[in-house]
């Protein structure tokens, strides 16, 4: 056999193993930089799911791929730190979660490829061009937050009918939670509710913001953002009121009831895109999806403390029922 035809067959044999050995021989993993907004304890059954799905995908951790997690713990100012982290680290790619975290990563680095397992309004918040042409180096999955903030509205009128008087807790830090505290109150001058607005930009304004709404609220809508989920629990002993949040991690603390895209799904779709980036993909050609799955939970439990009777209808429609 020539020298020139066994080159080319021996390159031909190396083109068809599959990616993640070939990360394997070359002595060097490929290294996911996973920037948690939030807290471990938080995102543990995200983080689960996202990392179940990568090894179903070939990807198996500490063979096939490398993760390198950190977590900003609700702090805008610690995502950019870890973003910029990852870019001195030269990660392969960057997974996160939330419109502060991604904007981070954004602003970070327009070389390495990022992916969102979820962001509320990302075309609303800047993050991408269009849903269909993401543009840039990055993609992931939308939320619908903004788009379902009325709906989350119309669930919290049903279990508590008479309603009159509704307070919206959200962090102005966060340009998505401005737009959801806008949808919000929108959607609630069309019900007739009269609305009292809470701004906080840390966890020390949450406490302070509650003791406020004595005798001056009938519920409480808690706006989508790590800050808020980082400090469910003073939320969920602090209200003493009804809540609703797109996040399931506020009804598991105590607070009422929840609806949202599954962000469970979202993680393993996400993993998704990571393995398509890995194989070749580049972000820009590959367009932001939205939620297929969406999640009503009810903590039947705080509704009887609350004294509040929950239709039988209701509880069927629930995807999940805490008691």
């Amino acid at each position: 056999m020539r020298r020139r035809e066994f080159i080319a067959l021996l390159s031909s044999g190396v083109a068809g193993w599959p990616l993640a050995a070939r990360a394997q021989q070359s002595g060097r993993l490929r290294t996911i930089g996973f920037l948690g907004p939030n807290t471990h304890s938080a995102a543990s059954e995200w983080l689960a799911a996202f990392v179940q799905r990568l090894r179903e995908l070939g990807w198996i951790e500490g063979r096939t791929v490398a993760i390198e997690y950190r977590w900003a713990e609700g702090r805008k100012e610690r995502a950019a730190e870890i973003a910029a982290e990852f870019v001195r680290l030269k990660v392969d790619v960057i997974v996160t979660q939330s419109t502060p975290a991604v904007l981070a990563a954004k602003q970070a680095t327009s070389a390495i490829p990022i992916v969102f397992a979820s962001a509320g309004d990302p075309v609303g918040t800047g993050v991408v061009a269009s849903l269909a042409r993401p543009g840039g180096n990055i993609t992931g999955l939308s939320g619908q937050a903004t788009d379902t903030a009325a709906k989350r509205l119309q669930l919290l009128r049903e279990v508590v009918p008479n309603l009159r008087r509704l307070a919206i807790m959200a962090n102005v830090g966060n340009p998505f939670a401005v737009l959801e505290m806008d949808e919000v109150q929108a959607a609630a001058r069309t019900l007739g509710l009269e609305v009292a607005a809470l701004e906080i930009r840390r966890a020390e304004d949450i406490a302070p913001a509650l003791e406020t709404l004595k005798g001056r609220a009938e519920a409480l809508y808690i706006g989508g953002d790590p800050l808020l989920i980082t400090n469910q629990n003073t939320l969920a002993l602090g209200a003493k009121l009804p809540t609703i949040s797109i996040f399931r991690h506020h009804v598991v603390a105590g607070g009422l009831m929840s609806y949202g895209p599954s962000f469970t799904d979202q993680y393993r779709r996400a993993a998704e895109f990571v393995d398509k980036i890995f194989r070749g993909s580049k972000p820009a050609d590959l367009p932001v999806e939205q939620p297929t799955k969406f999640d009503l939970v009810l903590n039947l439990t705080t509704a009887k403390v609350l004294g509040l009777t929950i239709p039988e209808s209701f509880l069927l429609r629930a995807d999940e029922v805490i008691e």
